[in-house]
């Protein structure tokens, strides 16, 4: 009986906080900061803070250098991350055996934010922060924001602030609590925990932090570079329900009976009975590649990885491509530490990250790739319809060779849905932006998909996002800016 009672609490509270998230979802409206001041206010935070990012050679890099092999780059700690060598291979795509670079970070860290009711409502705790890779210094990130090497102060700093509240359970509700990947083609196996706690008590505001409403943050996410990759992540975790088929449908009929693009996402979000493919069979079809495609990872010294040249101010590909490894100088005023040097990743250009998504049987559906790469945990991660995060995808031969990237950069600008550029995580990657773009395609597009592709709504997406390892964080940060307004 005590069983049973825990788990009808455990449903209750589950429901109570679904409804907070979307009715904070649906509102932007703020009695504390309209969107426009959120906006003025970034600005405001840009012109105040000393910002400085020098590039300089690895010799000059203070605290961080490669080893007496030359086999890898790291911190004299043995903390915070290094840059090692791997080889790979794999049966999957035209390249199946290559060696790379690749971002070593084994520990844990923090994405946390903190949320609080007001006047019924579910307002999140944002921070304005600048990361040294940050394109536009200044986006807003999540309200804690930290690896383990941070909050643990090897750095000899300050420590976070709220780190308290995420450290001692008794203060504060978990809403949401995720380990999630970060991207597997520059990270080794990394992940970070995601999490959203709900205080009742007093809490002060520092000088860097905002209230906001999830509505407000799916508006701004609307903009080029403002909320920062792990904010997304974050709010991509986000469920708010299952519901049937009817109440979805009568739900709309009264809430907005002309049907537009936001509540036919927020359909496809609630709508837990009607999917081209069942849950059962997405699960079939995901382990079946598992079994089919193999990964690789072989460690390497870094000054034996093929096709890679270490010179005294980057490592770099023989042909110019895919990313460069660069040292750089910081001086941010306002971080815990104010001054260090660090190597991150320089992109060689832009790239893209698109869904396609079609209404079948009355549902909007998401074109969902498994795809493989370097660093994932778990071989394959469900990605978008398209992702190419370097400038590849601008020859005629990927355009021609890789699916539906044809299709993604011939849209008519009356079917994109979503088209903005985003930042990934500025604290290890230098000023790189992606293309992220929802495409809206009509019934003449086929259902009929390559074996590694899948059609799901979005509360099929929302439902393996609960679990560790499905969903890349590309697909995350995509689906984290529908607005259901």
């Amino acid at each position: 009986m005590v069983a049973r009672l825990s788990f009808l609490s455990q449903a209750k509270f589950s429901r109570d906080t679904e409804l907070l998230f979307l009715r904070s979802a649906l509102t932007v409206e703020n009695p504390f900061n309209s969107t426009q001041q959120v906006l003025e206010w970034i600005q405001e935070r840009n012109r105040q803070v000393k910002v400085r990012v020098d590039r300089i050679p690895f010799t000059q890099m203070k605290s961080w250098g490669f080893d007496a092999e030359r086999s890898r780059l790291a911190h004299s700690s043995g903390s915070f991350f290094s840059i090692d060598g791997i080889n790979v291979r794999t049966n999957v795509g035209p390249v199946q055996d290559w060696d790379q670079p690749i971002i070593n970070q084994p520990e844990i860290g923090y994405l946390g934010i903190i949320t609080k009711i007001f006047n019924g409502t579910l307002y999140f705790l944002l921070q304005a922060k600048i990361e040294p890779g940050n394109v536009n210094n200044v986006q807003l990130s999540p309200t804690l924001q930290a690896t383990k090497s941070n909050y643990t102060r090897i750095h000899k700093g300050k420590s976070p602030k709220y780190l308290e509240y995420f450290t001692d359970r008794l203060r504060c509700e978990i809403l949401l609590d995720q380990l999630q990947s970060e991207q597997g083609a520059r990270f080794l196996k990394k992940r970070n925990r995601n999490i959203i706690i709900k205080t009742d008590s007093e809490i002060e505001v520092f000088e860097d932090y905002c209230w906001l409403t999830l509505g407000q943050i799916k508006e701004l996410m609307g903009m080029d570079n403002v909320v920062n990759m792990d904010t997304r992540t974050v709010i991509s975790g986000i469920s708010y329900g299952n519901h049937s088929d009817e109440t979805v449908s009568f739900y709309n009929l009264l809430n907005n009976p002309s049907g537009t693009v936001g509540t036919r996402f927020l359909a496809s979000e609630l709508n837990a009975e009607v999917a081209l493919h069942t849950t059962d069979a997405i699960i079939h079809w995901f382990t079946n590649l598992k079994t089919q495609y193999d990964l690789f990872i072989k460690a390497l010294p870094l000054h034996a990885v093929r096709d890679w040249i270490i010179a005294r101010d980057c490592i770099y590909h023989k042909d110019d491509k895919f990313f460069r490894v660069i040292g750089v100088h910081v001086e941010i005023a306002n971080r815990e530490v104010t001054g260090w040097d660090q190597p991150i990743i320089e992109p060689m250009d832009e790239g893209i990250c698109a869904f396609i998504v079609k209404n079948i049987k009355g549902v909007i559906h998401f074109l969902v790739q498994a795809k493989v790469e370097s660093g994932n945990f778990d071989i394959l991660e469900m990605a978008p319809t398209v992702q190419c995060i370097t400038s590849s995808y601008k020859n005629e031969e990927s355009v021609r060779t890789l699916p539906y990237l044809g299709e993604v950069l011939a849209a008519d600008s009356k079917n994109i849905i979503y088209d903005t550029m985003q930042s990934e995580e500025g604290g290890r990657f230098y000023r790189e932006q992606n293309r992220n773009v929802i495409i809206l395609v009509d019934e003449s597009f086929s259902e009929k998909v390559p074996e590694n592709y899948i059609w799901m709504t979005l509360n099929q997406l929302k439902v393996f996002n609960k679990f560790n390892n499905y969903l890349n964080i590309q697909a995350r940060g995509l689906i984290a800016g529908i607005s259901y307004r």
